[in-house]
């Protein structure tokens, strides 16, 4: 069973979204996307300032086994990208929800993150 943390929201595509207290929100890939990816080798994560639609591609993901796109969970501004992870792909194993996150993004609609997929449907989900 992989570790799906209750106060996160998440996509079908394997993303998490923290919500955080002055209206961005942290995103990055789940404990059982890291799992099923293998050893992440590589990321490649967009430009601060750059606007996403939800659901576009926002990067790549790359393991040993497979390159993967990232997706954007809600439509959004990128506020703040995870520099750390671009010397350090392996934390993305290490700590998915912590030390890896990937973004931080400024959602378009504040309402958006509540069609997210909960901790329980995202496990009933994988």
């Amino acid at each position: 069973m992989s570790n799906i943390p209750a106060d996160l929201k998440y996509t079908k595509d394997h993303e998490w979204l923290k919500p955080l207290a002055d209206g961005t929100a942290l995103v990055g890939i789940t404990d059982y996307a890291q799992s099923t990816l293998g050893d992440v080798t590589f990321l490649e994560l967009p430009k601060v300032g750059s606007t996403y639609g939800e659901r576009q591609t926002f990067g790549v993901v790359e393991s040993v086994k497979a390159a993967s796109d990232l997706y954007m969970p809600v439509a959004a501004e990128v506020v703040e990208i995870n520099t750390d992870l671009t010397n350090s792909p392996e934390k993305v194993n290490a700590d998915p929800y912590g030390e890896a996150w990937m973004l931080r993004i400024r959602p378009v609609d504040a309402g958006a993150t509540a069609a997210l997929l909960s901790a329980a449907e995202y496990g009933a989900l994988i």
